[in-house]
């Protein structure tokens, strides 16, 4: 396994169902990057969320929050380089604000919520690249069906609807490192090697630490 001198920090960012863990575990291994994966299947607040979102936003998206900054900050401290499936910065820009906004997250809990999110940041070295899989809700729905989990079968897709407008809202405003975004309506990374091979070399392109690649 090569070393690197210069480590670097890739985030994939995207909506439920675009493809993030998949991605991120074909280019941590096409790399030799050290992955990190979004707490899902041990989440103590996810099944109970689904089923009573007001009920159980906040406590949540402060699992989530607690979650993702406890890696980011190992991230931080790494000589190797990591990709991370979703971002912190999602957590506050899409889906707590998104809960606050359809009447599922109190105003009080929100702003407490946005206020240690800052806190947080002041401490948080952002990614070099945020790989952004942009995916419709055709897309999303068709993904969600296919991998089967019970607790996402509820969504529905006017909540899908708002987290993509979010989402392409907030990719717009980054601007604290570099962003590549990757329409992924027509890819299937997984199952077809040129669609994998095809964003890998946009991810590899997207970075100026060549010396980082396999050849």
């Amino acid at each position: 396994m090569p070393l690197h001198s210069n480590p670097v920090f890739i985030a994939v960012a995207g909506n439920i169902g675009a493809g993030k863990s998949s991605l991120t575990s074909l280019l941590a291994e096409r790399y030799h990057w050290k992955p990190y994966y979004e707490s899902v299947e041990d989440n103590p607040y996810l099944s109970d969320f689904y089923g009573d979102m007001h009920r159980w936003s906040f406590h949540l998206q402060i699992y989530f929050l607690s979650h993702r900054f406890r890696y980011q900050k190992l991230i931080a401290e790494s000589s190797e380089s990591v990709i991370q499936d979703r971002s912190i910065y999602e957590d506050a820009e899409i889906f707590a604000k998104n809960l606050f906004d359809i009447g599922k997250m109190d105003k009080r809990d929100y702003d407490n919520y946005v206020a240690l999110f800052h806190v947080m940041m002041e401490y948080l070295r952002p990614p070099d690249l945020m790989v952004y899989l942009q995916a419709s809700v055709d897309t999303l729905v068709g993904q969600i069906s296919k991998r089967g989990r019970d607790f996402e079968q509820g969504i529905q897709r006017s909540y899908l609807e708002q987290l993509n407008l979010l989402y392409d809202d907030w990719i717009r405003r980054y601007n604290i490192g570099k962003v590549l975004v990757v329409p992924a309506d027509n890819l299937d990374f997984v199952h077809r090697k040129e669609d994998f091979e095809y964003v890998a070399g946009l991810v590899r392109d997207a970075l100026p630490q060549m010396e980082l690649f396999d050849r």
